[in-house]
């Protein structure tokens, strides 16, 4: 409990968020720019209805002031843990449809499963800071996909880029909660508002 935290350990986490905050920047950022660049090489209107991407909890929560920081913590990370999954999953379709017909943006879309990757480890070392046991990835990821058509495909893939510019929107704002003093003891007290859409 905060009571007992030691000045390191609360040094500590302000780091680990601080850093956490700056790779969630970037990481939005670079998937708004991936984004633009899959609608124009996948043929897609930018403004296209997606349904929600399975297996992917939405960013949006209601009540957001009330959580407590391990709820956020836990919540980030099962989302982020979807989204490896389902980069992985949408990077090896592209190569499947394209081949080396499009190298730059089967990159990028490395780049930003890479990303994920990353903080899907910082978000566990957050958890571990707050003496918290890591959960298990057994059903954390999104389950076998049915099959798509190429058309289907390219819509889950603007869906799944869409949530994921979303959750880093969150991402923010969750570990701007967290390094607070406060977060420690109790359920947050902010007064943020709930999620906004992403500009």
């Amino acid at each position: 409990m905060a009571a007992a935290e030691s000045p390191s350990a609360a040094l500590r986490r302000r780091d680990l968020c601080s850093r956490g905050i700056r790779l969630a920047g970037k990481m939005r950022a670079d998937v708004v720019d991936l984004l633009d660049a899959y609608v124009e090489q996948q043929g897609l209107d930018a403004s296209a209805s997606v349904a929600a991407v399975e297996g992917v909890p939405l960013a949006a929560v209601e009540r957001w002031d009330e959580q407590t920081g391990t709820q956020r913590l836990l919540e980030n990370l099962a989302a982020y843990r979807a989204f490896r999954a389902l980069l992985a999953q949408m990077l090896e379709e592209q190569r499947e449809q394209l081949g080396e017909a499009d190298a730059g943006l089967g990159r990028a879309l490395a780049a930003v499963l890479l990303q994920v990757s990353a903080f899907v480890y910082h978000l566990e070392e957050l958890l571990r800071l707050e003496s918290r046991g890591i959960p298990g990835e057994e059903g954390d990821g999104p389950p076998p996909p049915p099959r798509l058509s190429l058309f289907e495909q390219k819509l889950r893939g603007l869906g799944v880029l869409r949530e994921l510019a979303q959750w880093a929107v969150r991402s923010v704002r969750d570990l701007r909660q967290l390094a607070k003093p406060s977060a420690a003891t109790s359920a947050a007290s902010g007064t943020a508002p709930g999620l906004a859409e992403s500009p």
